[in-house]
């Protein structure tokens, strides 16, 4: 206990008040997994410190990243720090007392705001950890609100692992089931989804950008196998994307989730920002929190936090979901960007996201050996690209020429895969020059 602020007298009293000697015997911890050596971090000054964890960045490889792969760079304008990181946000928890903090409120009220307006849906939270969290507690608003039976959820076969797994983790425990319809040339196959539907399925989902960065053609056929079935349809997007496309609440979307970290976030490999959207009549359904605007006693304009239903504010029983509040501050600065943006600027930003994935398939496919991109269709950011030469071989070659490319495995084959944000167009000539170098017939 060496961060203990209590004397030892005290620790001996609330040890013995519950019966035991040791505070280690407060927990079971098996013998397999428990550590009881020795850590060998020698104490250093802050000085020694910041010299060995500068020696070890200084070794790491400085690569160009055309990862994507659900990550996604755009500038972050220096507004966004200079703004985020002033102490009423920063150190600001949850907004439980409105009268002193409606600066924040109001700031994430915006954030509601704009989700509402790019999904055209009713109602958004704020708000989710990121788009996996968002699609479970959407699976699980779908088994609360579905007037008939039902266990079954239904997502593309193309869906990422990572996001599957956190699926699956949320509808464990109340019995949901995760199954898959199939794609067909990367994008929804119709008819096969409609083969899989049937009184069971509770929810259907599909992304558009799609985990092969396509746009889906077809959601609106989509929406109408999930509803010939009494289903929900819940759409996953990103923000910068949805600033471009039609709102889905437009074609039939009772749920949109998704990403918003594209936004007043660098990219964090893991940290995140979801989205949640619904139709109003699932208001009482929307995990996490809602602010919502009222008037205070001199007539004023003001914020509060109008619904909770996360199982720290209410009876455990009531709540639906456990979804914490830190996600407030990452909110915070997505709504500062899209803020500072605009709506002209939001459209800038996603349309050179469609012009800089094309610009760059098409200077792929001019070389011998690669054909780019992999399936017909428009494209947001991402897209496949099949060279002659094994896929993992070529991204080998281009990780010592400096560039960081994923691969992907789809119907059997192994692909590359590039992402193009406005944070690595500039290198485009770059990158291409480096595998007409490799030759992607080798």
């Amino acid at each position: 206990m060496p961060y203990a602020t209590h004397p030892p007298e005290d620790l001996d009293a609330m040890l013995s008040a519950v019966g035991v000697a040791d505070p280690d015997d407060l927990f079971d911890i098996p013998d397999e997994v428990r550590f009881d050596g020795d850590y060998g971090i020698d104490a250093h000054s802050e000085r020694e410190a910041r010299a060995a964890v500068e020696g070890v960045l200084d070794g790491s490889t400085d690569l160009v990243e055309f990862l994507g792969g659900g990550h996604y760079d755009h500038y972050v304008p220096s507004v966004v720090d200079h703004l985020s990181l002033r102490s009423e946000f920063l150190t600001s928890y949850t907004q439980y007392q409105p009268e002193i903090a409606q600066g924040f409120l109001q700031a994430l009220f915006e954030f509601q705001s704009f989700v509402v307006e790019l999904s055209g849906l009713g109602i958004a939270n704020a708000s989710m950890y990121d788009r996996a969290t968002a699609l479970g507690e959407a699976a699980l608003l779908s088994s609360r609100v579905r007037e008939t039976s039902g266990n079954t959820v239904l997502v593309p076969d193309s869906l990422p692992d990572r996001i599957r797994s956190v699926l699956e983790n949320y509808t464990d425990g109340p019995g949901i089931a995760v199954d898959t319809y199939p794609t067909s040339g990367g994008t929804v196959d119709v008819e096969g989804l409609r083969a899989a539907v049937d009184d069971d399925t509770l929810l259907v989902y599909a992304a558009t950008p799609n985990a092969r960065g396509l746009l889906e053609p077809d959601l609106d056929a989509v929406a109408d196998v999930a509803h010939d079935n009494d289903a929900l349809f819940c759409v996953g997007s990103d923000v910068v994307a949805l600033s471009l496309l039609e709102a889905p609440a437009a074609y039939g979307a009772d749920v949109v989730v998704g990403d918003a970290s594209v936004l007043g976030m660098p990219t964090s490999y893991g940290m995140g920002l979801g989205i949640f959207a619904c139709r109003e009549e699932f208001l009482r359904q929307v995990p996490g929190r809602l602010v919502g605007a009222s008037e205070d006693a001199a007539g004023n304009r003001a914020y509060t936090l109008t619904l909770q239903t996360r199982e720290q504010h209410i009876r455990r029983e009531r709540a639906t979901s456990n979804i914490c509040t830190n996600q407030a501050w990452v909110a915070l600065r997505t709504a500062i960007h899209a803020a500072w943006l605009g709506p002209d600027g939001l459209v800038d930003l996603a349309e050179e996201c469609v012009t800089g994935v094309a610009d760059l398939c098409a200077r792929l496919d001019e070389l011998d050996g690669v054909s780019a991109p992999v399936y017909d269709g428009h494209h947001f950011r991402e897209a496949l690209v099949a060279t002659d030469a094994p896929a993992a071989d070529v991204a080998d070659h281009l990780r010592e020429e400096g560039f960081a490319l994923r691969t992907v495995a789809d119907g059997g084959d192994e692909y590359l895969a590039v992402c193009v944000t406005d944070t690595n167009r500039d290198r485009i000539d770059d990158l291409v020059d480096a595998v007409a170098a490799y030759g992607g017939s080798r």
